[in-house]
């Protein structure tokens, strides 16, 4: 119960947090063009507290529902964009009318919201540098037999310094440039025995997106060397049944040591029905048990354990000066801004699985689980979610900001503004489309959470 209130304060806090910059980025813009504000609201439903501005113009709203917010202008909706209700204006109030102000005034407006987003994620990736992030270090504890890595003459215990003149601080950095390389040519530079050695590797196309691959591993066959361990065992699995116990750590699985959670994962599913020989260390005994894998109701393959894997090497405190911190608050939110933009288009061609989309139970538990480890991760991850959220909201989608720099584009090519009916039924179309995507995105969190 304690578990479910954090993550879901965690989860109302970032949300929240988010929004107020997105609808303060349109309400600030919006106030200093002139245009009148009636509205600013965080939440959606009944409101839980309202007060009034010092001119009695805005009224200023905290509602139930922390999903979204809005910034009501005058003029802004389409039955108030009719001649009648324009006429019925007073002169004052025409000359602050949303719709009657000039294209780039609205655009500026529209931009404003997802602009303070990346704004916010550029500000918090500094602070994330300045504060310091704890790494897993570059250092290879483990290559596959025969693998590209070990033709081309890695070794363990080299620390990878660069991929492509690319500098790299963290395991995690280094994953992300290899992606950027599949299908294509790479050089390492890695320091062994405090001298530096170049290697170049071919990364061969792959049938599954870079995506959705630990390239290192599964491309090219090097790891910083897991220790695998039995988190957790379901009661009545075959796992239990086989006397494997929580703390176990798993050495090997039909004779084959186990590097990494896929290694075993992989080696569980093509052995349905049949035995398998899993070596563990427990309290520093070997044991040698036999577990047959079973295929569930959702035909997947398991034997009822939750593994946890820990790097061989101890994280590493990466911290960043201040010049080189404000460079990663713009280069971090660049990638991320990019790495969005090529997920929702993989997605949209089906390159990527659409179930691989989270919704609000995903968000929250994300949100939840990073403010466990610590403030750092926690700015880190409400600097990814504002990424998100300024790029969702620049999609040309009717209701959004992009679907409103749509309309004004299109109202400058026409020379005149667009009918109030065709403004109506396409933000109908656009809200369906939105209110889709988020039950999708919510019955997936619900498959999860069931498929465990």
């Amino acid at each position: 119960m304690i578990e479910i209130l954090h993550t879901s304060l965690a989860f109302v806090v970032a949300i929240a947090l988010l929004i107020a910059v997105h609808e303060y980025g349109h309400f600030t813009v919006a106030r200093r063009l002139g245009i009148r504000v009636e509205k600013f609201s965080i939440g959606f439903g009944p409101a839980l507290f309202s007060w009034r501005s010092r001119d009695g113009e805005v009224l200023y709203v905290i509602a139930a529902i922390p999903l979204g917010g809005y910034v009501k202008m005058l003029g802004e909706n389409p039955d108030e964009q009719a001649e009648e209700f324009e006429s019925k204006l007073s002169a004052e109030e025409r000359a602050r009318s949303f719709n009657l102000q000039p294209v780039w005034k609205r655009a500026a407006v529209a931009v404003a919201g997802p602009g303070f987003n990346f704004v916010f994620a550029i500000f918090a990736f500094m602070l994330v540098a300045w504060l310091g992030q704890s790494v897993l270090p570059t250092i290879v504890g483990h290559i596959a037999p025969a693998s590209i890595a070990e033709q081309a003459g890695l070794q363990v215990g080299d620390r990878i310094l660069a991929v492509n003149r690319s500098s790299v601080h963290s395991w995690q950095q280094m994953e992300e440039q290899l992606k950027d390389h599949v299908g294509g040519q790479v050089q390492l530079r890695v320091q062994r025995d405090e001298r530096p050695v170049m290697l170049d590797m071919t990364l061969p196309r792959q049938s599954t997106d870079p995506l959705m691959l630990n390239v290192a591993d599964s491309v090219l066959g090097f790891d910083p060397g897991l220790t695998i361990k039995v988190d957790d065992v379901m009661s009545g699995s075959p796992a239990e049944r086989a006397g494997l116990k929580p703390g176990d750590i798993i050495r090997q699985i039909d004779g084959w040591p186990v590097a990494n959670v896929n290694q075993f994962i992989e080696r569980i599913k093509a052995s349905a029905g049949h035995d398998v020989s899993v070596v563990v260390l427990r309290d520093q005994t070997l044991l040698q048990l036999q577990v047959t894998p079973v295929s569930d109701d959702h035909q997947q393959v398991r034997i009822g354990v939750r593994l946890a894997s820990h790097a061989m090497h101890k994280a590493e405190l990466y911290r960043m000066g201040l010049f080189d911190g404000i460079s990663y608050g713009f280069v971090r939110t660049w990638q991320m801004t990019r790495m969005t933009l090529s997920v929702f288009g993989k997605m949209v061609t089906a390159a990527i699985s659409p179930d691989n989309l989270g919704g609000p139970i995903a968000i929250a538990q994300l949100a939840g689980r990073t403010a466990d480890l610590g403030l750092v991760y926690f700015i880190g991850f409400l600097a990814l979610i504002s990424v998100n959220l300024g790029v969702l909201n620049l999609l040309p989608v009717p209701i959004l900001d992009g679907g409103m720099l749509l309309y004004l584009g299109l109202e400058k090519l026409r020379g005149r503004a667009l009918p109030p009916k065709f403004l109506e039924i396409t933000q109908m179309i656009g809200l369906m489309l939105i209110i889709g995507l988020m039950v999708f995105a919510f019955y997936n969190d619900i498959s999860r959470l069931f498929r465990g």
